[in-house]
C-alpha cells in the first residue's frame, strides 16, 4: 500500500513537472511556466489538474492571475493503457474562474471568467470582459483576444433587470473609450 501511495505521489508530481514545464507551450515553447496557488489537486481520469487560491501562472511575457485554474491536458497512453517513458502532456485548454487578470505586454484583459483553447491560440473572456491597450479600454459580455494576430473581438450581451415581479432584458452594448493624445 505504501509502495501504491508512493507510486501515485510520484506520478503527480512528475505530471506537476510536465504541466510546469512543457504544456504552455503554445505561448512560447522556449520559456519556462511558473505557476503559484495554495493548493493543487490532480485527477489522472479527467486529465486536468486544478489549481485554486490566488492563482499565479507566468510565461514570458505573458501573466494569468485567478481564483481557480483548471488545466486540461492531453492523454498520452499509447495502445496497450501504459504512458511512455519520454511522453510529456500538451495542454489542450485552460479555464479560469474568479477575477481573471491576463496581461501581456501592454494588453490587460479582466473578466469573471478566461478559457485559453491552445490549438485556436485563443484567449476567450466572459463575463464583466474588459481589456485595455495603453490607456484605451473596451468592454463587453464577451471578449476573444487572438495572441497569434494581436487583434480582439468584443461581443456585447444582454443584461436583465428585474423589478418587483417584471423582467426585463435588453442588449447590452459594447463600450469603448479612447483616450486622444
Amino acid at each position: 500500500m505504501c509502495s501504491a501511495k508512493i507510486n501515485y505521489n510520484f506520478k503527480v508530481l512528475l505530471m506537476t513537472l510536465c504541466l510546469i514545464t512543457a504544456p504552455l507551450q503554445s505561448f512560447s515553447a522556449e520559456s519556462p511556466i511558473y505557476i503559484e496557488a495554495d493548493h493543487m489537486a490532480s485527477t489522472e481520469k479527467n486529465n486536468a489538474v486544478l489549481f485554486t487560491g490566488d492563482v499565479d501562472a507566468k510565461q514570458g511575457d505573458l501573466r494569468i492571475r485567478s481564483d481557480k485554474m483548471t488545466v486540461y491536458y492531453t492523454d498520452t497512453k499509447d495502445q496497450g493503457g501504459e504512458k511512455p517513458a519520454s511522453a510529456t502532456q500538451q495542454v489542450e485548454k485552460l479555464i479560469c474562474d474568479g477575477n481573471v487578470e491576463i496581461t501581456r505586454d501592454d494588453w490587460l484583459g479582466t473578466s469573471d471568467k478566461m478559457t485559453y483553447l491552445s490549438e485556436q491560440r485563443q484567449v476567450i473572456l466572459t463575463g464583466n470582459a474588459k481589456a485595455w491597450q495603453d490607456q484605451n479600454m473596451v468592454g463587453g459580455e464577451k471578449i476573444i483576444y487572438y495572441m497569434d494576430e494581436g487583434r480582439s473581438e468584443v461581443v456585447g450581451g444582454t443584461s436583465v433587470t428585474v423589478g418587483g415581479e417584471q423582467k426585463q432584458e435588453k442588449k447590452a452594448r459594447v463600450k469603448m473609450r479612447i483616450l486622444q493624445q
